[in-house]
């Protein structure tokens, strides 16, 4: 049985800095607590040093055009999901959808979205 649902997330974004500020404050809060960013990616990895684990990266591209595409995250409680929302306010998120439950997912599904 598989341990492990992803390998990692991959993203472009238009400008790395302004990229950098905000998931710097929202993936060690989503998990993603080892930062292995350099100057050309922002990476966090789940755990450190030389352990498998799953990671989010980001890279800057000045054509980069947003899309439609959703990337959603697991919490355990309506209460995870609710102070991820707050964070991502905070942090000067867009597109603030939620926190809500979603009857056209499942039943009782409450999600965020940004």
């Amino acid at each position: 049985m598989k341990t492990r649902r992803l390998d990692h997330i991959d993203l472009r974004v238009k400008d790395l800095k302004i990229a950098r500020k905000f998931y710097e404050n929202l993936l060690p809060a989503l998990g993603f607590a080892c930062d292995r960013s350099d100057e050309d990616w922002g990476t966090f990895y789940s755990v450190g040093h030389d352990k498998p684990s799953d990671f989010f990266g980001f890279t800057e591209d000045r054509h980069h055009q947003p899309n439609g595409t959703r990337i959603a995250f697991w919490a355990d409680t309506r209460e995870e999901v609710d102070r991820i929302a707050k964070l991502v306010r905070e942090i000067g998120g867009g597109d603030l959808e939620g926190p809500a439950v979603c009857a056209n997912y499942s039943p009782g599904y409450y999600a965020f979205f940004f």
